[in-house]
């Protein structure tokens, strides 16, 4: 007696109950007036009482902040001024991340391989180095990215590979440049992780491919960028070799948005400085439906495991790896293989233009056309369009092994038919960010792809032997079987993903004896931050004693909330294939 119980109020969870904001719920389920009187019994609405909750808790301090109505114009001039923060930030660091990895590429037609005395294989491995470094510091990065700021932790990241990357000029032989080149790969970890968490943080599942796709696109224009610096540097008569100049100018540019992103770019809706307090609660409420929270500070070891138990991880490993055996090798050995059509060096740079705006635009056209089939049409079509935007990179990889040398033209337009394969993996990205919930489970898979990704692009410069070079038929054939591969995973995915729609469906249509069970529906409102824990009948319950008086009167929908659902668990989630 006499003790007062921390609880936030949410939604109530039963859908025929949602007209009273204000009602609680006794014992037996029948709604009740709250009362006017200060008692003992009364609830507290504070948010400060709920431990290891999504950190949206933190924008909702009274009762009139939940469900606070507003216009679709009114979310609409959010979303553009949501773009206006997030996408340039975003889409310009990607494009300085695209044109890191190919500097090595550049550097190649500079003639670093005779002025570091290169020999054998050690181009190749100086191409997937990079990659293992990558590889070493994915997990430990992605949980360091739940646990700090993330636009901070990105910021400091993008500044230290911008460094890393000038500190190559240095450079005497191969040991260092390698060495180089693998802190290079671990500071570049975090960048397409922490893109995801962002966007799945911002963006509804409906609206997560296009912006995904946009800034996605300035890999192409990164590409475009790419050839043109490379140009302008290519024309540099310093004191220094080529190379080192597109070393020291890339490194210093991306050192300078890395500063950029750490001081304007907002770590989540909760925080964003050019967001009022109500924009930023509108931020959060339009992702209820999302059902996958907004962010989570709280490690979590049993959504880790409940990750490796999820087929869903072991597919998205595997398409990461099948997916960038092909990047692998045209990021390093694209400007070799458009060299052996016979241009110059200076000339080789720029045909790289081209292949980046069809990049670009592949991406764009592949996001807007499956917004259109899934919001017009009604359509699950993402795995659709994976396997679609595969065929012309297949066309164009025939193309390059079949063509006759002699034919330059043709075999330039096959080599730029490889380009639209980044559209079916930003889709692929898209599938993983709409498809698991649970913030630590997230970071978990993120991770497993990107660990797939690393391998791929490990292993796909050893394709490429030096004794079968410009035309290098072994590293065409992998990009062949490869997008093969992924085409089988992609058909299994999305069938897995909609026998499990249509099992959930059936369980919350018809529960035991083909009779419907309102208890196995549960309220979006309940379910929808996933990392939310415990609640009651729409309540977050902060004392340990009204959770065991609630639990001893035999309470059905405080043990279903309680277990702190993800995807799998969450009835009301729906995967998006």
């Amino acid at each position: 007696m006499g003790m007062k119980h921390n609880i936030q109020k949410f939604k109530p969870l039963h859908r025929a109950a949602t007209d009273e904001e204000s009602s609680t719920h006794s014992p037996n389920g029948k709604p009740t007036k709250p009362s006017s009187r200060s008692g003992p019994n009364d609830h507290e609405f504070e948010t400060s009482g709920v431990g290891g909750g999504d950190t949206a808790l933190a924008l909702f301090n009274n009762p009139s902040d939940l469900h606070e109505p507003y216009t679709p114009d009114e979310e609409r001039r959010l979303v553009w001024k949501i773009d206006f923060m997030i996408l340039p930030y975003l889409a310009v660091c990607y494009a300085f991340f695209y044109i890191d990895k190919t500097t090595l590429s550049y550097a190649a037609i500079f003639d670093i391989e005779e002025d570091l005395n290169l020999h054998g294989t050690q181009y190749n491995w100086l191409s997937s180095i990079f990659y293992f470094g990558f590889l070493a510091w994915a997990l430990p990065t992605n949980y360091m990215l739940q646990r700090f700021p993330v636009a901070k932790y990105l910021g400091i990241n993008i500044f230290m590979w911008g460094f890393l990357l000038m500190c190559q000029a240095a450079s005497k032989n191969f040991q260092t440049l390698a060495a180089l080149r693998a802190l290079s790969g671990a500071a570049e970890a975090c960048a397409d992780p922490a893109f995801m968490l962002i966007t799945s943080m911002w963006y509804t599942r409906r609206q997560q491919p296009i912006r995904i796709g946009l800034w996605y696109t300035a890999n192409g224009f990164g590409i475009a960028l790419g050839g043109l610096l490379g140009y302008g540097i290519g024309n540099i008569r310093g004191a220094l070799p080529s190379w080192k100049y597109e070393f020291l100018i890339i490194g210093a540019l991306c050192c300078a948005w890395g500063i950029i992103l750490f001081l304007f770019l907002p770590d989540s809706p909760v925080s964003a400085r050019m967001l009022s307090q109500r924009q930023r609660r509108i931020a959060v409420e339009r992702l209820r439906g999302n059902q996958t929270g907004v962010e989570n500070k709280t490690f979590k070891l049993y959504q880790v495991k409940e990750a490796l138990v999820d087929y869903k991880l072991y597919l998205f490993f595997f398409l990461g790896l099948v997916g960038n055996v092909p990047n692998g090798g045209f990021s390093n050995f694209g400007t070799i293989i458009i060299q052996g059509f016979g241009f110059s060096t200076l000339v080789t740079t720029l045909m790289q233009i081209p292949y980046g705006v069809i990049i670009a635009l592949s991406i764009l056209v592949c996001v807007y056309l499956n917004d259109l089939f899934a919001t017009r049409l009604g359509y699950q079509s993402r795995c659709y369009f994976i396997l679609l935007f595969l065929v012309p990179n297949l066309a164009g990889a025939f193309g390059l092994r079949y063509v006759p040398l002699d034919k330059n033209v043709g075999r330039l337009i096959c080599y730029y038919l490889t380009g639209p394969y980044n559209a079916a993996f930003v889709m692929i990205l898209s599938l993983t960010t709409a498809n698991v919930a649970g913030h630590t489970k997230k970071v978990t898979t993120n991770a497993c792809l990107f660990l797939g990704y690393c391998a791929g692009n490990i292993a796909g410069p050893f394709f490429y032997l030096e004794e079968q070079k410009p035309t290098y038929p072994l590293g065409i054939w992998s990009i062949v079987v490869s997008h093969l591969l992924e085409a089988a995973v992609v058909i299994l995915l999305r069938s897995l993903l909609s026998w499990e729609n249509k099992r959930r469906d059936r369980k919350q249509g018809a529960g035991v004896g083909g009779k419907h069970d309102p208890r196995d529906e549960k309220d979006l409102d309940e379910t929808a931050f996933g990392d939310l824990t415990p609640s009651l009948h729409g309540f977050m319950i902060s004392s340990p004693q009204l959770r065991t008086d609630v639990e001893s009167g035999g309470s059905r929908q405080l043990t279903d909330v309680c277990n702190n659902q993800q995807d799998r668990e969450n009835p009301n989630f729906r995967y998006i294939y």
